[in-house]
């Protein structure tokens, strides 16, 4: 499969609203790359090339891609009769131990699509599931399936960004969506990233800026811009998007009340070391707000 199709989870700070702006920046490439794959919204976006890699540093996200691209029926069968409850989040969450990958990529997978915005960090993590927001269990199999075909032949690993920019062949197109630089980036994902490690990345691509093209999106924030002040391009971007509370998370508010989803602006800095005048716009594609909540 090489059509476009969303992301199988849900993932804080993932590029889901953003995914037509940011494929229209995308050069034509044979080697697709994300070191921070995260939900990789952009990767199920766009079309697969000859060589596709996603790498994160989360081995329970990694492990959890691995099982849907090579062993879908199995992790399909493990989760089937499953139902969307809090007791079943707070089972998967505090009492269950896998004793294996498989089942390890299970509790991974249920808790994601179980769990508010997909924050999977274990004091973050809170039941955040609504039948008429978020994708329910029987679809899961269908959704599992799509991902795996996707998947298929595509290079994965858990490696530093570093050893991956390090690695990335000659004229490699890397798609870069790292945490921001001024956030609170500690309270959705497990793994931190510091001050320091904002710096590295920025002197890896620095240093390889000549024999690979980039696009990193980033917090528009003039530290940012002063950073990657030697990149060719810098593009102010904005975006409209809607979070959708569950009925647990309405805090009573009614229908009647004319409750409805909070309305957000995103706003980044798309950073590019090439010069994107002269693309050829990719085609644009369809939100499937069910898969984000």
């Amino acid at each position: 499969m090489s059509k476009s199709i969303n992301s199988p989870f849900r993932y804080a700070g993932g590029k889901f609203y953003a995914r037509n702006l940011i494929l229209e920046h995308i050069p034509a490439h044979s080697y697709y790359i994300e070191p921070f794959a995260g939900g990789g919204s952009i990767f199920f976006a766009k079309e697969k090339v000859e060589n596709n890699w996603l790498n994160d540093i989360d081995e329970a996200l990694i492990n959890t891609y691995l099982i849907i691209r090579d062993r879908p029926e199995e992790l399909i069968k493990y989760l089937e009769g499953e139902q969307a409850t809090k007791e079943r989040h707070a089972y998967y969450k505090n009492e269950f131990t896998p004793q294996n990958k498989l089942e390890a990529a299970a509790r991974w997978f249920y808790l994601n699509r179980t769990s508010y915005s997909g924050i999977m960090k274990p004091q973050n993590c809170y039941w955040g599931y609504g039948d008429k927001y978020s994708m329910r269990p029987e679809n899961w199999p269908r959704n599992i399936r799509r991902t795996s075909e996707k998947l298929q032949n595509v290079e994965i690993t858990c490696w530093d960004f570093e050893q991956v920019i390090k690695t990335a062949p000659d004229e490699a197109f890397l798609f870069i969506d790292p945490p921001y630089f001024n956030a609170d980036q500690d309270k959705f994902y497990t793994h931190s990233f510091s001050r320091n490690d904002h710096y590295r990345l920025c002197e890896m691509l620095k240093g390889h800026k000549d024999r690979i093209k980039f696009l990193i999106t980033y917090d528009n924030s003039p530290e940012v811009r002063e950073l990657y002040e030697w990149a060719a391009e810098m593009h102010d971007k904005e975006w409209n998007y809607t979070i959708n509370r569950t009925d647990d998370q309405k805090n009573g508010q009614k229908k009647a009340q004319n409750f409805k989803g909070e309305r957000y602006k995103g706003k980044e800095v798309f950073i590019l070391n090439y010069d994107s005048c002269a693309l050829v716009p990719q085609e644009s594609i369809q939100l499937d707000l069910a898969l984000l909540f």
